[in-house]
């Protein structure tokens, strides 16, 4: 037999409890064991009641319901959470996720979907809304590509420059050609990017370059 899945519901319109409640407790393996107006009473009701996931709307008086994931999360880790709201905010879609949040459903959600997103995190899985899923893909990206950044921050345009060619395998010598640059102004380049990125060798400063994809940085140069 099923174990049936317990769950806190926080939001602060009764209405919109009520028709949680009657909603998720359509599904026979569904228990909605508490009820909460607030961020605080959700805390609070999720650490006295221990449920498997916490519905949460994401905006609550006092404290909001991502504020209230993170407590959640910290206090209650067995704890699954769905936040619930009404618009597509990439801003609060990216806080929900750090704040632990294993789903993220828009209140327009179908019935059956909304359901389903519950199944899925009480498993847990992660539920996204459709909605919002190429917002946390641009979100990530933006991470990746700033990250990548960093790691070529003290890194001058030239220095950039050569250490691309570096990574293509070629020597100072086709370097300096390339970059109509004198050989040893091209060794005295190599010598400084490899300080500054904490490579001992050629070969490991092309790893470096190829690990934070160099070539979203320097374009390649025209023969």
């Amino acid at each position: 037999m099923q174990k049936p899945v317990r769950i806190l519901i926080a939001d602060d319109h009764m209405v919109v409890r009520a028709g949680l409640r009657a909603l998720l407790e359509r599904n026979t393996h569904f228990n909605v064991v508490a009820e909460a107006s607030t961020g605080e009473e959700a805390v609070r009701q999720a650490i006295d009641i221990q449920p498997d996931v916490a519905v949460l709307d994401i905006r609550m008086p006092g404290i909001s319901g991502i504020e209230a994931c993170r407590q959640i999360v910290e206090n209650v880790p067995q704890c699954r959470v769905v936040m619930l709201t009404s618009y597509a905010e990439d801003e609060l879609l990216m806080a929900a996720i750090q704040a632990g949040a294993s789903g993220y459903v828009l209140k327009r959600i179908g019935s059956q979907e909304l359901i389903q997103a519950v199944e899925r995190v009480s498993r847990g899985e992660g539920m996204l809304d459709p909605a919002m899923t190429a917002s946390v893909f641009a979100e990530v990206r933006k991470a990746s590509q700033a990250q990548h950044a960093a790691a070529f921050s003290e890194l001058t345009a030239q220095e950039m420059a050569v250490l691309a060619l570096v990574a293509e395998g070629m020597t100072n010598r086709q370097i300096a050609v390339k970059l109509y640059l004198g050989e040893g102004t091209v060794r005295n380049y190599v010598s400084s990017v490899l300080s500054k990125i904490g490579a001992s060798n050629r070969a490991e400063a092309a790893a470096f370059a190829v690990k934070h994809n160099i070539s979203e940085f320097v374009p390649p140069l025209e023969e």
